[in-house]
């Protein structure tokens, strides 16, 4: 009887095996955007062959990916919007290209966005926005298209990108706004050291965003980060060239939302304009940055390796000319080594009505030309511990 009802058993988990097992063998469904129309031949507009993959996706009730086999796929703006479907997937073989001709783009906000959508992830690709045209009217002065930011998340939750390169954006690379729980893995993004406004990642209004193994260079802010950004890991990334990673501009309006809980560690900045920096406008706001994590961060020749800014304004054009209300508290900088392009290299030139408090410095060691640099003290209060240079001028 017990061998029977063993037999019964196995008999009953093999019907189940078979019952199951197709199900979940097809359960997830792929796209191929080249079955729907798309041709990778650098030159056929694809944009409605890849919204035709968006809507199928949308339209399964499995998990669903969308494939783009190796290629060139010129692309016109598009925006991916949220649908029933929680779980699909980008496999890009592929370079994805904007229009050559940046008018076609150029005044739209975005090149590729996706809004209000959940579980959506990109692995892999190349896109190339040809931005170099529209820098080059920029910088002449000339009257040109703001330009397109290359990938924008907006009201988005539960977000991978792993693997993507980002190439020659008109404006932004990359921007995460007012999304939850995002994952930035082992991104490329490149640009020219004088390619304006070309920030790499810019995260706002968002929580719980990852950004990691990543190496970005380009003629902004390797990483901004903007109001009411909060949970915001960002490890094992190569900055250089560019502006550093940069929380603000902040005090851009009075009502303004904080920055919180901010972690940049195992960082290295080459060649750019700043390390480590907090800046904010000199005008009335009720913004604030507090616990935030600098750690184990390497400089090399960098001109401004440590500095909080409170009176930000590029150019010296149309500056507020008053004082910021951003309060700027609890700001951690510890193990921050390597070499100063000036030798000025700690700054906390902070509000005289909110000056900067609970600023740590411990095991800083900075030199300029093989010697000790300054640093500079504003309105700032804090402590150092450990071996620092420069001196610490922090009351």
């Amino acid at each position: 009887m017990v061998q029977y009802m063993g037999s019964i058993s196995l008999l009953l988990a093999a019907l189940l095996f078979i019952v199951f097992q197709p199900y979940s063998a097809t359960a997830a469904v792929t796209y191929n955007v080249v079955n729907l129309g798309a041709r990778g031949d650098g030159s056929t507009d694809n944009t409605k062959a890849f919204l035709d993959a968006w809507a199928a996706a949308c339209g399964s009730v499995s998990p669903a990916t969308i494939y783009v086999r190796p290629g060139r796929y010129l692309l016109r703006n598009a925006v991916f919007r949220g649908c029933n479907n929680h779980a699909i997937t980008f496999i890009i073989h592929a370079t994805l290209l904007a229009p050559s001709d940046y008018h076609v783009i150029g005044n739209a906000p975005n090149w590729l966005g996706f809004q209000d959508v959940t579980g959506v992830s990109i692995i892999g690709g190349v896109l190339d926005a040809q931005g170099i045209d529209l820098w080059t009217c920029k910088m002449s002065g000339k009257n040109c298209p703001s330009g397109a930011t290359t990938l924008r998340f907006s009201k988005s939750n539960n977000i991978l990108v792993r693997g993507l390169i980002s190439l020659n954006s008109q404006m932004f690379h990359i921007v995460i706004n007012g999304c939850h729980n995002v994952k930035l893995q082992g991104l490329r993004v490149s640009a020219s050291e004088h390619s304006p406004n070309t920030d790499g990642i810019h995260v706002q209004l968002s929580s719980g965003v990852m950004i990691s193994e990543t190496k970005i260079k380009t003629g902004d802010d390797c990483i901004s980060i903007g109001p009411s950004a909060t949970n915001l890991w960002i490890e094992n990334v190569d900055c250089g060239p560019g502006h550093g990673i940069s929380i603000g501009s902040l005090a851009k309006d009075l009502e303004e939302e904080g920055v919180q809980n901010v972690t940049v560690k195992s960082v290295t900045f080459t060649g750019t304009q700043n390390g480590v920096r907090i800046k904010s406008w000199a005008r009335p706001s009720n913004g604030f940055v507090k616990h935030v994590v600098f750690q184990h961060i390497g400089m090399v020749n960098v001109q401004n390796p440590i500095v909080v800014d409170q009176n930000y304004c590029p150019r010296q054009e149309n500056c507020p000319g008053q004082v910021s209300g951003v309060k700027v508290s609890d700001v951690r900088y510890e193990d921050i080594h390597g070499t100063s392009a000036s030798e000025i290299a700690v700054k906390f030139d902070c509000s005289p009505t909110n000056p900067c408090n609970g600023i740590k410095l411990k095991d800083v060691k900075l030199t300029y030309k093989n010697k000790s640099p300054k640093s500079l003290c504003v309105n700032a209060d804090g402590m150092a511990s450990g071996f620092v240079m420069p001196a610490s001028c922090l009351l």
